[in-house]
């Protein structure tokens, strides 16, 4: 029954492990440092997760790759978490709020800056494998390597 969906809008790890494309080891990871806790727990002890828990742990998944720490991670699921539940209980003019929004206006900037990072790299990757296709294409048209300063 592992990764079967549960009752109840209940799933287990082997389930969430599939639709969110992270590890068994990694969501059980991402237990131990408090990100993501289980919602529930069934008769045998198994872990069940509800869509609110698959959710942010594609929060989680998406910000890992932008080089974000755990820290950072658990800051802004902290933040999201209380924007959440302030819905209801604070205006659009409250301070509170506003700070909060700040708060998530400075990740989404992060998040830009850490994008077109990715991009400079991307470009320079694609820039090497274009000298490198250079050589195992046309050898004679390809010019060596040389040192800077070098003739």
């Amino acid at each position: 029954m592992r990764g079967e969906h549960v009752s109840g809008g209940h799933m287990q790890i082997g389930e969430v492990a599939a639709r969110t494309e992270l590890s068994l080891r990694t969501i059980r990871h991402y237990e131990e440092t408090g990100l993501v806790i289980p919602s529930a727990r069934s008769q045998g002890g198994f872990r069940l997760y509800t869509e609110a828990d698959v959710a942010r742990l594609m929060v989680i998944r998406r910000m890992k790759p932008l080089g974000f720490t755990l820290d950072e991670m658990r800051d802004l699921l902290t933040v999201t978490d209380r924007l959440d539940a302030a819905d209801d209980d604070l205006t659009d003019g409250d301070d509170a709020r506003e700070q909060l929004l700040d708060r998530v206006r400075e990740f989404e900037q992060a998040t830009l800056d850490r994008i077109a990072d990715l991009r400079t790299q991307l470009a320079r990757a694609e820039e090497f494998a274009g000298t490198l296709a250079r050589f195992r294409h046309s050898p004679d048209e390809a010019e060596p390597c040389r040192e800077p300063g070098s003739r």
